[in-house]
């Protein structure tokens, strides 16, 4: 089992109302499962990825990854952990911006140096990425110079450097266009096949006929995919 959720709860507190963000949510993903949340915006996606990744402590409940439970964890344990093992893209900005394209997806590498995972060439490898998210071009740019679509590529191709065992994407197609969603939902499909598991959130569907396993959260609570839910457009 490559990651593990087990009856996760996160609950915040608004003035002296305290509410569900997630709310006893189990799910586990196997090597080689593509598994798509969809979900309206403050359904608790971003929360439960981010428990997912290690990011967030839940109020209740368990997460393991590679049957390493975060709780038990140090904080510089579970930091490694997450460069070696886990790819995070994020929904919102996340590139360095006094870093060029090529040193922001080098920077996994660089963070933990002594971590070889991935190949022993990291400058070829960031290179290669590039060019499979059609940004190997723009590779000495900075990110005030990109769109947010192509700010987006450069993300996945950052989280994608170390050949991570799990991929989390939040909303990873949400600035990109017909033609680079496709291109990158067939990369996240080799990497599936190559062993990795893949975790997405969404607003949109679209991504839904990629996965093998299909679900929707609604206010924070996770029930399989039905056909007749609609996802509203942002």
């Amino acid at each position: 089992m490559i990651l593990e959720i087990c009856k996760l709860s996160k609950t915040y507190q608004r003035g002296t109302t305290s509410f569900f963000a997630v709310q006893d949510v189990s799910l586990s993903l196997e090597a080689g499962d593509f598994v798509c949340i969809a979900g309206p915006s403050g359904s608790g996606k971003s929360t439960l990825l981010g428990i997912a990744a290690g990011l967030i402590s839940p109020t209740q409940g368990r997460v393991c990854f590679q049957g390493q439970d975060y709780g038990r964890l140090s904080d510089d344990a579970l930091s490694a952990l997450r460069n070696q093992g886990i790819g995070y893209i994020m929904q919102g900005p996340s590139l360095l911006p006094n870093f060029t394209v090529l040193q922001n997806v080098l920077l996994p590498y660089y963070v933990r140096s002594h971590l070889k995972k991935a190949a022993d060439a990291p400058v070829e490898r960031a290179s290669m990425l590039l060019e499979q998210v059609g940004m190997l071009p723009l590779a000495a740019q900075y990110p005030a110079e990109l769109s947010g679509g192509e700010l987006r590529r450069v993300a996945i191709a950052r989280a994608l450097l170390l050949a991570p065992l799990l991929v989390i994407a939040d909303e990873p197609t949400g600035d990109l266009d017909e033609v680079h969603t496709e291109e990158i939902m067939q990369l996240f499909s080799k990497i599936v096949q190559e062993g990795a598991a893949l975790l997405v959130v969404t607003h949109d569907t679209a991504p839904f006929r990629y996965g093998n396993r299909r679900y929707s959260l609604q206010a924070g609570v996770l029930t399989e995919y039905d056909t007749s839910y609609r996802v509203q457009a942002k």
